[in-house]
């Protein structure tokens, strides 16, 4: 089994910078690339067919909630996990309805955001 590739999703350079360094401390994680809003993360589901794409809620062009259904479309395995603020409750769900898979909330913390990206695994095995 190869590694479990990730697009992290988030128009905060310092966010992006954050998760990349939590989820590549894991060995068989691999962040294949960075996406600044929504239109960018479907181009590199696209592209990259990521097993994971985190996605910020709140981006300039095309917010979280828009780009799940369409990041679905171009790469229908990915699993997406949505990445919110305190607060965004009604969002997050808004976004499981189109098709994310769980949510992790900022400020992160490491052990939130790893049982999050198992969660979604076991849903695929």
């Amino acid at each position: 089994m190869g590694k479990t590739t990730f697009v992290i999703t988030d128009d905060a350079i310092f966010m992006r910078t954050l998760l990349r360094k939590i989820i590549e401390q894991e060995e068989n994680y691999e962040v294949v690339a960075e996406a600044s809003n929504g239109r960018e993360a479907i181009e590199a589901a696209r592209k990259y067919q990521p097993d994971i794409l985190t996605l910020d809620i709140t981006m300039p062009e095309m917010d979280g909630i828009q780009a799940v259904p369409e990041i679905l479309k171009v790469s229908p395995k990915t699993n997406i996990i949505m990445v919110s603020a305190m607060g965004q409750q009604s969002m997050v769900i808004e976004a499981i309805k189109q098709g994310a898979k769980d949510f992790v909330v900022k400020p992160f913390e490491k052990s939130r955001v790893f049982q999050s990206i198992r969660n979604v695994l076991a849903m695929n095995e």
